[in-house]
């Protein structure tokens, strides 16, 4: 399997903090930010084309801040 250094993220949409992509089992991915926890969608793919696309498509919703958060609002 190939790594992800190729895909650029941006610093976390909510706290700045690092986001990093992480891989659930062999199934899906998602980016997560470091420090607070909040991530992108679940992005699931059945080959290495499709995890390739997903984890860009994951590190598009990051960069745009179209992230989940369930900690406690402002």
């Amino acid at each position: 399997m190939q790594s992800f250094e190729d895909v650029e993220l941006f610093d976390c949409p909510l706290c700045h903090g690092s986001g990093l992509i992480e891989e659930e089992n062999g199934w899906c991915l998602y980016v997560q930010c470091l420090d607070c926890g909040c991530h992108t969608a679940e992005l699931s793919y059945n080959n290495e084309e499709e995890r390739q696309a997903a984890a860009r498509q994951a590190a598009s919703l990051w960069n745009v801040g179209k992230v989940i958060h369930t900690g406690v609002g402002d």
